[in-house]
């Protein structure tokens, strides 16, 4: 069955329901596996969100009570307002159109606000496409699309099950991985910014995860003079996009 939640989200239940809208390829931004359900069922819907990448959590039966009032059988979906994409498609894309990728990699931005105006940001200036992780990242919902000004529905959105991997596949493809890192020693203005890139943010609490970070080419700092800690994720990211933008353009 289908709903509109109290939040604004819609959302599908119910097991059938649920099995039938993953299978037909709806974007599902993730799923709500009651705890302690067992049986073939609760195999079946593990597979699928396997198969197509989709984000699963486990919740309590009270938990279920804040989304929905009908007979959700221990399992509901949360439907995307936008259709994911893969970067093995999209990339390619943009080497077959004769363009200069651009991509902006978000690891641990779980802020929808933020999420919603770097995307904006990364259309303006434009990016190809923003890869995000299947996990650790924002839910892409009603409040994301206004905050991106409808960017969300013109800019690729990449969900990788591993953003190593997707680093990795992106240096093979020859997209240089630069990672934005309060404790770097080169200064973003540094960078040669013109050729294939991706650009990495991490969360404001904990930054860029160690695995990530490994994985990027370089890493690199934002000069700042003042002595506030950090610059907002969104903004910093308006920041690189644009030095990239302004690098290009001269060109």
């Amino acid at each position: 069955m289908n709903e509109q939640s109290q939040t604004g989200k819609e959302i599908i239940y119910g097991r059938h329901p649920v099995a039938d809208a993953i299978r037909a390829g709806i974007s599902v931004d993730k799923v709500m596996l009651q705890q302690g359900l067992r049986g073939e069922y609760e195999k079946e819907i593990r597979a699928l969100c396997k198969e197509r990448q989709i984000p699963m959590v486990v919740s309590p039966r009270e938990r279920f009570g804040k989304w929905v009032q009908g007979n959700h059988q221990g399992v509901l979906a949360f439907i995307a307002p936008i259709a994911f994409q893969r970067l093995e498609e999209v990339l390619p894309g943009v080497f077959e159109k004769g363009e200069t990728p651009l991509f902006v990699v978000m690891d641990g931005i779980t802020d929808v606000r933020n999420f919603g105006a770097i995307a904006r940001t990364a259309e303006v200036c434009g990016a190809h496409g923003l890869i995000v992780p299947r996990k650790r990242t924002a839910w892409i919902n009603a409040e994301a699309m206004k905050v991106s000004a409808g960017a969300l529905s013109h800019i690729p959105v990449c969900r990788e099950s591993s953003l190593v991997v997707a680093l990795d596949y992106l240096r093979l493809s020859g997209v240089q991985v630069m990672a934005s890192d309060l404790e770097a020693d080169r200064y973003l203005f540094d960078l040669d910014l013109v050729g294939p890139t991706a650009l990495v943010l991490g969360s404001e609490g904990e930054g860029i995860s160690a695995p990530v970070r490994k994985a990027a080419d370089r890493t690199f700092l934002i000069p700042q003079k003042g002595v506030t800690d950090s610059l907002n994720v969104s903004v910093a990211a308006g920041i690189m996009l644009y030095e990239a933008m302004r690098q290009r353009w001269a060109k």
